[in-house]
């Protein structure tokens, strides 16, 4: 799922290219897409780009008359930049937001079809849409410290809840808790204040670093590869890899479609996190701790 850093990258190339600009169109190419049916979508017809925001992981594009078009790309949605009128042929492609000059196309991988579009009327409506996190990038440590210790969570469901920290998610989370240091299962309320202050100057700087790699990359172009899965990251989708700090395999915890991966060693003391599929299988035989993981027999 594109998150905070992904979204500001795919906001800013928008920026350049449609704000002042004549929306001439939308087209859907699958009506499911579009989740509202007051105002018509016929309404947005020739009305200028007034500006974009992101709210959490949606990307909210402004228009004259205080319209606003909400899009929020779930896990496969993606965004591209194409000739004008760009046809919306094959199973991916949804929509199509026309200009003079050239289409933005969302399209979508994958059976199950997720992504929405909302069509809003005035700045209330569009409040409406915004889960309510915190912005950490714009916070301080006092705040972010209020926010997490809100209730008892697990530090994964904390940084990944919507309502609580904006724009993070499953592969981030991940990165910035290897920065930290910390445990994906390590309990809010139960944090001591200098592993508070770790893990926010490691959102921070997680968060900044990736901002940075993907402007980088994308340059004066459109962003058309964003994936939750790079070769940089530390941990995120590196399953068995090595990790850049310490060598030992990378692990993971699978919960239905959801996967967390993390350092054993780095992050929690050596002690191997129950999967639960795999720990329910193995029963007995699944190793409790790194070193059982990398040399079999090792008495507990």
């Amino acid at each position: 799922m594109p998150e905070l850093p992904d979204i500001v990258v795919y906001i800013e190339a928008l920026q350049q290219r449609v704000v002042g600009r004549p929306l001439r169109g939308v087209r859907l190419a699958h009506p499911f897409l579009l989740r509202t049916v007051e105002p018509p979508l016929s309404v947005v017809k020739n009305k200028r780009v007034i500006g974009l925001r992101r709210l959490g992981k949606r990307i909210a594009i402004g228009l004259e008359d205080e319209l606003w078009l909400v899009m929020h790309l779930m896990i496969a949605g993606r965004l591209h930049w194409r000739a004008p009128g760009a046809g919306l042929e094959g199973k991916r492609a949804l929509a199509a937001f026309d200009f003079d000059h050239g289409s933005l196309v969302l399209t979508e991988a994958g059976t199950k079809k997720r992504a929405s579009l909302h069509l809003l009327r005035g700045h209330a409506a569009l409040r409406a849409q915004d889960p309510g996190g915190l912005e950490v990038l714009e916070a301080d440590l006092a705040a972010f410290s209020g926010v997490l210790t809100r209730r008892n969570h697990t530090l994964k469901r904390a940084l990944t809840d919507p309502r609580l920290f904006s724009g993070i998610g499953n592969a981030y989370s991940d990165e910035i808790l290897h920065r930290a240091r910390l445990s994906p299962v390590a309990l809010t309320q139960k944090l001591k204040a200098e592993e508070i202050e770790r893990l926010y100057h490691a959102t921070r700087e997680t968060l900044m670093q990736w901002l940075d790699t993907l402007r980088s990359e994308a340059g004066d172009g459109f962003p058309e590869k964003v994936t939750a899965f790079r070769e940089a990251m530390a941990v995120h989708g590196r399953y068995g890899k090595p990790c850049p700090e310490c060598g030992a395999a990378i692990q993971r915890i699978r919960y239905a479609s959801h996967e967390t991966s993390y350092c054993a060693r780095c992050q929690t003391g050596g002690r191997l996190l129950a999967d639960r599929a795999l720990s329910r299988l193995l029963k007995s035989d699944w190793p409790r701790t790194i070193d059982e993981l990398e040399h079999p027999g090792t008495t507990r």
